[in-house]
């Protein structure tokens, strides 16, 4: 019987990515946005090559969450592979000027969003005594640069999370991990500086930054490991990328 991987935020970067290499390796997918048209293309798509199932939803609403995940058909509703991907920056304000609405943005999606979906497909995963997590976090949950003061944190809590979950989830035989990026080039900056797009390439400039096939690749590897190999946490930068704030650009 083929695997099937719930995967957030599937419509683009990390997770669409993700959803094509998955599809490839005749993984069954369960893939989950906001873009109900681009959703559409990429179940339509990627139907070729395995089964798909698509749910429209945000997972900043709870409900919405729960009565997806409740809705799914039988032959999709055992999840084995949840890959929390889905996740935003807004803003680069300091602290004592940030916007309220970014704010809420980021720790609902990022946090609380991760939270929802996690709850509301984790007890058939303990019921069986098997399944494996992938949180996609960020060296942002690794340290903190100035002016990334509520994103930061919220992937600290993300790194808090994968941890936690670990912990609680050990008994059941359910592996948890991380993949925690460095610069990505994806529609990530753009949301960030909210539809500025001159500043947003410039943040890509200069340098190669890394691909969402990249990270696709590492989480095809990171899954398909022997059952007694567990990466709990992994940290992957471009080559130029030292730290949040240290890229060797050449401009």
């Amino acid at each position: 019987m083929k695997k099937i991987a719930f995967i957030t935020g599937a419509t683009s970067g990390i997770g669409e990515a993700t959803a094509r290499l998955f599809a490839v390796k005749g993984i069954g997918l369960v893939l989950c946005g906001r873009r109900q048209e681009r959703l559409d293309a990429l179940s339509t798509e990627l139907s070729d090559l395995t089964k798909v199932h698509s749910l429209n939803f945000d997972i900043r609403d709870r409900d919405a969450v729960m009565e997806a995940v409740t809705t799914l058909p039988a032959e999709f509703s055992n999840i084995d592979i949840l890959i929390n991907n889905a996740g935003n920056a807004h803003g680069m304000d300091p602290i004592q000027s940030g916007s309220l609405d970014d704010w809420d943005a980021m720790l609902d999606i990022n946090v609380k969003g991760l939270l929802y979906v996690s709850r509301a497909i984790l007890p058939k995963m303990v019921k069986k005594n098997a399944g494996h997590i992938i949180n996609i976090g960020s060296t942002a949950g690794k340290e903190v640069y100035p002016s990334g003061n509520v994103y930061c944190a919220s992937k600290h809590a993300v790194d808090a999370l994968n941890q936690g979950m670990r912990l609680d989830l050990n008994q059941y035989g359910i592996r948890v991990g991380a993949v925690n990026p460095g610069l990505v080039e994806t529609e990530f900056s753009e949301v960030r500086f909210k539809g500025n797009q001159e500043r947003a390439k410039k943040v890509y400039q200069g340098y190669q930054p890394l691909k969402p096939e990249d990270i696709a690749d590492i989480i095809y590897f990171v899954v398909t490991r022997p059952y007694h190999v567990n990466i709990a946490d992994l940290v992957v930068m471009p080559t130029a990328q030292a730290s949040s704030t240290l890229v060797k650009k050449n401009l």
